[in-house]
């Protein structure tokens, strides 16, 4: 009786312990193919990622897969394709001391991924900020009459300005569009005052333009044939006097 039940226990420690080693087993493979999926990322085109090793910088990587050690590695995501910013409206004093509403857009687009991570933390609020210091900066050595007639001129230069110093951070200012400029109340009404005065001017000098070149004796102005006047003919007497002649009765 004694050696069987020994027997027994025997087997059934060794049956806990296969147990236990067949569960640890799984645990570590869990484990390892837990880290192999992380260890394995896809960029896609559009991106790049930018990989710190341990907190240092090593670089950006992409497209395709990229390797990593899940706990020593650390990625960041940048997107390269471009977008826009939208600077809602900003009061600004023009040289001639009126004072205006502005709301533009900025088109960018990151060509450098590990210095637009590195070198700025925000970029949208560096870029508000940046781009209002810019835009008092531009339209303050601009009279108004220019600021609304040179739209194009004033995106230039808030382009080129602006790409002077996001050009550190990697960041390529591509094009800046300004969408609305509002003057102040007392300019709108005046140029309000000043159209109508002018469409009433047309409205007033066209008729009577179109009047005068009805009646105008040009003809390539009114279109109708020139009055013609009879020509002027010098008649001579039927019988000429080839000689003097007289007649005397007696």
């Amino acid at each position: 009786m004694l050696p069987s039940f020994l027997g027994s226990v025997i087997l059934q420690a060794n049956d806990v312990t296969l147990y236990v080693e067949i569960f640890f087993i799984i645990i570590l493979l869990i484990i390892f193919l837990a880290l192999f999926a992380s260890s394995i990322k896809i960029v896609r085109e559009y991106e790049r990622v930018v990989q710190f090793r341990l907190g240092r910088l090593t670089g950006s990587k992409g497209p395709g897969i990229v390797l990593i050690f899940p706990v020593i590695n650390r990625l960041v995501k940048v997107d390269l394709r471009e977008r826009y910013l939208e600077v809602p409206h900003q009061t600004a004093i023009t040289k001639d001391n009126a004072p205006v509403d502005i709301d533009f857009l900025i088109y960018y687009k990151v060509v450098d991924a590990s210095a637009s991570i590195v070198q700025v933390q925000n970029f949208t609020g560096a870029s508000v900020g940046l781009a209002t210091t810019t835009l008092r900066a531009v339209v303050g050595d601009i009279p108004l009459d220019e600021l609304l007639s040179k739209r194009e001129q004033i995106n230039s230069i808030l382009r080129t300005r602006l790409d002077e110093v996001t050009e550190r951070w990697g960041i390529k200012v591509t094009n800046v569009e300004i969408r609305e400029i509002r003057p102040p109340k007392d300019v709108q009404d005046a140029m309000v005052k000043q159209m109508t005065a002018e469409r009433s001017r047309r409205a007033l000098v066209t008729p009577l333009r179109e009047a005068g070149e009805l009646w105008s004796p040009n003809p390539t102005v009114s279109g109708n044939p020139p009055f013609s006047k009879p020509k002027e003919r010098r008649t001579q007497p039927s019988c000429k006097r080839k000689g003097k002649s007289s007649r005397r009765f007696s």
